[in-house]
């Protein structure tokens, strides 16, 4: 059976992946999350994080995330449109 390298929902996050992550996020000046709503704790705790090291975090997303108490910057628009500006 094949299968993406991808989590899906119910799954664990795999450790080396969630450790690589946090590597990345220790050299960081700051956390951008695009596309998410963060209702998953894989993805939150990352905001988290984040947040205890005191880096500025920015969101786009259309509508509510769990972590919109937490975020220096939010932008309410489709990812394509905000970022567009990087192609």
């Amino acid at each position: 059976m094949l299968k993406p390298d991808v989590v899906f929902f119910g799954e664990n996050v795999p450790r080396d992946t969630v450790a690589l992550a946090q590597a990345h996020l220790d050299q960081a000046d700051a956390l951008l999350v695009v596309g998410s709503s963060l209702m998953v704790y894989s993805g939150f705790r990352f905001v988290r994080m984040a947040e205890q090291r005191g880096l500025p975090i920015a969101a786009v997303n259309l509508g509510r995330t769990r972590a919109d108490e937490l975020l220096t910057l939010k932008v309410e628009d489709q990812c394509e449109q905000a970022l567009a500006f990087l192609l």
